[in-house]
């Protein structure tokens, strides 16, 4: 089952991010209260716990919100859902795909405290469509693409 393992937020760019419970993704901006937010395709950032899962056997000392990301998930191979993807998070939010991975101009906070960014490679960027309230343990549905 896909699902939020971990939500985080921060108040600046760059940095690891602090876990919550519950959030609101507001349409048009993101993550309520975090720096990433805004009007920009770059709204929420998703990763697999499986890659902070290897990241950690690896021997970096990270958890959840320690690469900067929104949403940390189970169940899905984020690398394998194109462009475009939309996504229903909890009852009501919405949210779609759009970009893989990222370019790092130089090294941040995150890379010098954790030895390594695994952002760049493996992080799912959305915009969000529809707003609601997202909590740990809410499931992730991949929903139909829209009719042309």
């Amino acid at each position: 089952m896909m699902r939020v393992v971990a939500i985080s937020t921060s108040k600046k760019k760059g940095t690891r991010k602090t876990a919550v419970t519950e959030t609101r993704l507001i349409a048009g901006h993101g993550l309520e209260h975090d720096a990433h937010a805004g009007d920009w395709h770059r709204q929420v950032s998703f990763l697999a716990s499986e890659s902070i899962a290897r990241a950690a056997q690896s021997g970096l000392s990270v958890s959840f919100g320690d690469f900067a990301e929104n949403i940390a998930t189970v169940g899905i191979d984020w690398l394998t859902v194109p462009v475009g993807t939309r996504l229903r998070i909890g009852d009501q939010a919405v949210a779609e795909i759009t970009q893989i991975g990222k370019e790092c101009h130089h090294k941040c906070a995150i890379y010098y405290a954790a030895g390594d960014c695994i952002m760049p490679r493996e992080g799912i960027f959305a915009r969000v469509l529809t707003g609601g309230t997202v909590r740990v343990n809410d499931p992730i549905e991949i929903l139909e693409p829209p009719e042309p």
